[in-house]
C-alpha cells in the first residue's frame, strides 16, 4: 500500500499533461509576489499528503499559486491551510496546528489530503479538460485507499470532482443524488460517509460564510464516524 501511495504521487509529480497548468506554475515561481522573491518555488503537481493507511479522505479543489505551488505541499503556506490543519490538529489528525513548509515536522494521522487537480490554475480555476485529465489520479487514490471510512469535500467543485471519481472507480451513487451544502452528509453504497464543507477559502472566511466552528464541527463529524 505504502509502495503504490509512492508510485502515484511520483507519477503526479513527474506529469505535465496540461499545458495551460504548466505554463501557469512556472510562471508563477519566475514572477512572485514581492513577499515571496527569492524563494525557491516547488512549481510541479503536488502529490497528496498523508497517512498511507488513512480512513479520512479529503478532497480540495486544486494548489494555490503562492501557497503550494511555492512550498511543495497540500494547503501549504497559505491562509485555507492554517485553518485545515487548526482544524486537524484540534480533532486529532495532525500532531500541529500549523503548515509552513515541507520540512515543518507536520505529520498526518488517520488522514490524507488530496485534491481534483493538482496543478495551481489561473484565477484558481481548472478547465473541465484540465478537470477530466487530472481526474484519473483521483480513481487511482479512490482504488488505492480501500480503508477510507470518510471522504470531506472541501467545495461545491470538489464534491463535483469526487462523485465523477467515485463513480468511475466503480461506486454507485444513489438517486436522488446527493446535494451539496456545508454540513451535508451522506451514506454511500460502498458504507463510505460523504461529509460536505464549504472551502476555507478566503472569500468564505473574511466574509463569515465558514467560521471555525462550523469547519471545525466537520472534522468532528468524521471522528464521530470512526468511532461509532
Amino acid at each position: 500500500m505504502i509502495n503504490a501511495v509512492d508510485a502515484i504521487s511520483a507519477r503526479i509529480v513527474a506529469c505535465r499533461r496540461c499545458p495551460r497548468l504548466v505554463r501557469w506554475r512556472e510562471a508563477c515561481a519566475k514572477k512572485p509576489p514581492r513577499r515571496y522573491v527569492g524563494e525557491d518555488y516547488w512549481a510541479k503537481p503536488l502529490a497528496g499528503v498523508g497517512d498511507p493507511r488513512a480512513r479520512v479522505l479529503i478532497v480540495g479543489l486544486a494548489p494555490a499559486a503562492h501557497g503550494g505551488n511555492r512550498t511543495g505541499r497540500m494547503f501549504t503556506g497559505d491562509r485555507s491551510g492554517d485553518w485545515l490543519y487548526g482544524a486537524l490538529h484540534i480533532a486529532g489528525f495532525a500532531n500541529q496546528p500549523n503548515s509552513d513548509h515541507r520540512n515543518d515536522g507536520l505529520k498526518l494521522s488517520d488522514c490524507y489530503i488530496t485534491a481534483a487537480v493538482h496543478c495551481a490554475p489561473p484565477a484558481n480555476k481548472p478547465n473541465l479538460l484540465e478537470f477530466k485529465r487530472c481526474r484519473t489520479y483521483l480513481v487511482e487514490e479512490l482504488q488505492l485507499f480501500r480503508t477510507a471510512k470518510v471522504i470531506i469535500v472541501l467545495g461545491k467543485i470538489a464534491f463535483d470532482s469526487f462523485l465523477a471519481a467515485y463513480q468511475e472507480s466503480g461506486g454507485s451513487v444513489a438517486k436522488p443524488r446527493p446535494k451539496f451544502g456545508h454540513g451535508a452528509s451522506y451514506e454511500l453504497a460502498s458504507g463510505i460517509r460523504l461529509i460536505c464543507s464549504y472551502h476555507p477559502s478566503q472569500q468564505n472566511t473574511f466574509t463569515g460564510k465558514l467560521t471555525r466552528n462550523m469547519f471545525q464541527n466537520i472534522f468532528d463529524q468524521a471522528k464521530a464516524t470512526l468511532s461509532a
